[in-house]
């Protein structure tokens, strides 16, 4: 027998008697499949503050908190994925997450509940500051319209994929930078929100973060010296939108 084939005998054997010992040993210690067919199922759709970012650790970010916290439901009887990302806009979550979203609400063959939370429209924003930091008002018209449309596509989609999604959609707080006009934008980036928002009065629920945070210190980063313009939640501000967020979600009849 030549080297080749007996080298060749040495490095099956193993790997078959390793693959009967799996075998033999899922048979006989074979535990019963639980089921999570009818398990409600949580998605954080969107940007930074639903991912996280900047919270310490990520995981004391909102939806983790609401995931944690049994405002959807108790631990045992709850799936979570969040699929959120920072520095996404409404383009970016109309193309890159809703089109998973049906992965996560699969037809299980029974009924479960499907609750979705999304943060967005910060970036949309954000875009239009130029290297100076100042806004340009010309082009603030064509943003708003872009961001409105995304934000109904992005509702409608979720609603055609699963017509009994709960939806809850946190619009935007006041970030307080130091740029002139940036209270009006935020403004009407909030009513464009409502009003999308308002379209789907049987699947959406509007959460009011601008409300929630308004006259409040230490919820924000960019309080803090040092801290430049980040315009994140600190875990002071991600406890408040999880409790805002908490109760709209308690609140739906």
């Amino acid at each position: 027998m030549s080297m080749k084939s007996k080298l060749f005998d040495f490095r099956r054997v193993p790997i078959a008697a390793a693959l009967t010992i799996f075998v033999l040993t899922g048979t006989a210690n074979a535990q019963p499949w639980a089921s999570f067919d009818d398990n409600t199922r949580y998605l954080a759709l969107g940007d930074s503050l639903s991912a996280g970012f900047e919270a310490k650790p990520a995981t004391q970010g909102f939806v983790f908190q609401l995931y944690q916290g049994g405002a959807i439901d108790t631990l045992n009887n709850l799936l979570f994925c969040a699929a959120a990302i920072p520095n996404a806009t409404s383009a970016d979550v109309l193309s890159y997450q809703v089109p998973q979203v049906h992965l996560s609400f699969t037809n299980t063959g029974k009924t479960y509940r499907k609750v979705v939370t999304l943060t967005v429209g910060g970036n949309d924003a954000l875009s239009l500051l130029d290297a100076q930091g100042t806004i340009d008002p010309s082009k603030v018209p064509a943003m708003i319209q872009a961001y409105g449309n995304n934000l109904a596509a992005i509702l409608g989609t979720l609603v055609a994929i699963s017509p009994d999604v709960q939806i809850y959609v946190g619009n935007l707080y006041d970030p307080k930078l130091p740029i002139a006009g940036a209270d009006l934008l935020i403004g009407a980036m909030n009513q464009t929100t409502a009003v999308v928002a308002g379209f789907f009065p049987a699947s959406v629920v509007l959460v009011d973060l601008h409300a929630a945070f308004l006259d409040r210190k230490g919820l924000l980063l960019v309080e803090r010296r040092g801290a430049g313009f980040n315009i994140h939640p600190t875990d002071a501000g991600h406890r408040v939108m999880s409790n805002t967020f908490a109760e709209a979600i308690g609140g739906r009849p």
